[in-house]
């Protein structure tokens, strides 16, 4: 599994801190004796892939430092319920007001990664690759991206200043979709590819004829994926999208399609139940 640059996170490891512990955990701070230590472990309560573990050291560090994260599984790993993680060793006060904001990131990027797990091995056999789009919790892009990679998918771009893809708006706002095309081809910086949404078989032929280097077939049926991949023949990378679920992405992936996007990986994962148990 590659290794999270922490460094780029960490503002929002500490915003979400910030938010959790407002002008400090009154709870803990009542309750908890000075200088009390403790011992901690996470596990997973249901079968999950799990994400975001690279996270519990600078999220504790951030809320007081000194806790020792002991890892039991890695990012990408499968692992069924009562599986401990990890093990965390340090000030008690540190390990209970850290706890809420530890478990909401691994939660929620174990859910991404779980989803695209079950994306991914639905294709297994076929060429199609499973890839997420930008539809991402608004902060959360480079991690939930990341997510998706340990569950075993692959990145579309990033942002914005990272691909071509035009869309239906930027067609009516450029005038056509050939004029859209020639503009982007015209501009583009190198190595970026030119891509192109296509809702009908015609945009499709409109789009080879103008040279786009990936299409885009929006919400099409069965039958129109069919007959788009016959027609680019290899001429373009052919990426299928809108509507895909885990019911229908197998029979999407038949069809002869490169990649397949899908926002729910990210928009619409369930978080995975992950609990912190305390060792006596």
């Amino acid at each position: 599994m590659e290794t999270l640059r922490l460094a780029s996170v960490e503002t929002l490891l500490a915003t979400a801190l910030g938010e959790d512990l407002g002008r400090g955990d009154v709870t803990t701070r009542l309750t908890v004796p000075a200088g009390c230590r403790g011992q901690a472990f996470l596990t997973a309560k249901e079968a999950a892939v799990i994400a975001g573990l690279p996270l519990l050291e600078p999220v504790f560090r951030l809320a007081g430092g000194g806790v020792e994260v002991e890892l039991e599984v890695g990012d990408g790993d499968r692992v069924t319920p009562g599986t401990v993680l990890c093990r965390l060793r340090g000030p008690a006060a540190t390990l209970l007001s850290g706890e809420r904001v530890a478990l909401n990131f691994v939660q929620q990027l174990s859910g991404v990664a779980t989803l695209t797990r079950r994306f991914v091995e639905a294709v297994a056999g076929t060429r199609a690759r499973v890839t997420d789009t930008r539809k991402t919790v608004p902060g959360l892009r480079v991690l939930q991206k990341y997510a998706v990679r340990a569950g075993g998918g692959s990145n579309h771009r990033s942002g914005l200043d990272d691909g071509i893809l035009i869309k239906d708006n930027h067609i009516a706002a450029a005038g056509g979709l050939a004029a859209a095309v020639g503009a982007a081809r015209a501009g583009a910086p190198h190595g970026l590819v030119v891509e192109v949404e296509c809702e009908t078989l015609a945009q499709v032929d409109e789009a080879l004829a103008a040279g786009a280097g990936i299409v885009l077939l929006d919400n099409m049926n069965l039958d129109e994926l069919r007959q788009a991949v016959a027609r680019v023949r290899g001429r373009a990378l052919t990426e299928a999208s809108g509507g895909v679920t885990l019911a229908t992405v197998r029979q999407v992936a038949e069809c002869g399609v490169d990649l397949i996007s899908v926002g729910a990986l990210t928009h619409s994962a369930p978080a995975v139940d992950i609990s912190m148990g305390w060792a006596s």
